[in-house]
């Protein structure tokens, strides 16, 4: 029922076999559409990260993580925010269905991506929030970047967007951790707690920027 529900069908009962399988084959397509942006995406990254180890630059790229919500996932989210259940809805207003994070040794390296990312003319940017310059209450820290990307197919053109964050090193150890302990636990966590995880962020926020400091000296030896 919940798959029907999502698939915005909403007399269940008569729903026949065609019509489910049609719905679930748009559900199919759509998700093969989202693949192809995060594709999209992750192969710009990497030939900059690839052309950055011919020229000798240091690489501003340390991984590449990519990640696509499950329909689980996105129903639920759907739900909490109160948006209708239905695949129009899905694509209007969920932008973090497909997702790349990637990690940067240095702060610096962060907005150097971005940049060199933006500057390709297939690549609109839909949104940006820099929780860097601006963290979130619990110490938090990423740039996160909304990129909208043409995807081309034998007979059309669809335009996916997708989540991108950058990250440090250090932010991806941090938030990757403070994710592990905060939703894998049962209960919820206590103020005290939540005070030692941000003061843990404020602390790794702080050799960001020295290292951040170190490698700018290093260069100009």
């Amino acid at each position: 029922m919940e798959l029907k529900s999502f698939l915005g069908m909403s007399d269940v009962g008569n729903m026949d076999t065609e019509q489910f399988v049609e719905s679930a084959l748009q559900l199919q397509q759509l998700m093969m559409l989202y693949e192809a942006g995060i594709q999209e995406i992750k192969t710009k990254l990497e030939i900059l990260s690839s052309e950055s180890n011919i020229t000798g630059k240091p690489n501003p790229i340390d991984a590449i993580k990519t990640r696509i919500k499950d329909p689980r996932s996105i129903l639920r989210k759907l739900r909490r925010r109160g948006f209708p259940i239905s695949l129009q809805s899905m694509r209007d207003n969920l932008n973090d269905i497909a997702g790349i994070r990637v990690v940067c040794p240095f702060i610096e390296d962060i907005y150097t991506v971005a940049d060199m990312l933006m500057r390709q003319d297939d690549i609109e940017l839909i949104e940006q929030k820099d929780y860097i310059k601006h963290p979130k209450p619990n110490g938090y820290r990423s740039l996160h970047l909304i990129l909208e990307v043409p995807i081309f197919l034998s007979e059309s053109t669809h335009a996916v967007r997708v989540e991108l964050q950058l990250r440090t090193i250090a932010m991806d150890f941090w938030a990757s951790l403070e994710h592990q302990l905060r939703y894998k636990n049962d209960t919820e966590i206590p103020p005290h707690i939540s005070k030692d995880l941000k003061e843990c962020a404020d602390v790794i926020s702080a050799t960001d920027e020295k290292m951040q400091e170190i490698a700018m000296k290093l260069h100009t030896l």
